[in-house]
């Protein structure tokens, strides 16, 4: 029998390098109710329309990202699409806010995982959204490297 809740999570956002570049890659921890690590574990999130940003007192946040309803939850289960506080040192806070800033940079989350001690860890970069042009150029080179293997593998 499978376990429902597995240890080897590791949730990615695919369009976080189809719609950005993405510049520099930071770890935070991730600040959640109970029944939200139950539903990571299960592999129930959604990336996809995540960003991270810092509200008055240069906290940083995460918003837009999706961690579903745990089935087994009572009425102590968590707001699914609610904002959720990152963990960070000072330092690095004031080098990201500094970071975000400048014109066109953003933070976008990459990838949601759990380490080797059972936490959960949210993995985003600092990411200029990319034009149109940019995304033509990144399929093209995605369906040279498709062709390429498919040679080698004949």
């Amino acid at each position: 029998m499978k376990d429902r809740f597995s240890n080897d999570i590791n949730i990615k956002n695919r369009q976080a390098s189809f719609n950005y570049e993405l510049l520099d890659k930071f770890v935070a921890g991730i600040v959640l109710k109970g029944t939200e690590i139950k539903s990571i574990r299960e592999g129930k999130v959604n990336l996809q329309d995540g960003y991270c940003y810092f509200n008055a007192n240069g906290e940083c946040f995460v918003k837009g990202i999706n961690i579903t309803a745990y089935a087994q939850g009572t009425h102590y289960n968590h707001e699914a699409a609610r904002e959720r506080k990152l963990l960070l040192k000072k330092t690095e806070l004031r080098k990201l806010q500094a970071k975000v800033h400048e014109k066109g940079l953003t933070l976008v989350p990459t990838r949601l995982f759990i380490n080797e001690r059972g936490l959960a860890k949210l993995e985003f970069a600092v990411g200029r959204g990319k034009k149109t042009h940019d995304k033509r150029q990144s399929i093209k080179e995605k369906d040279i490297t498709r062709e390429l293997s498919k040679i080698k593998l004949n």
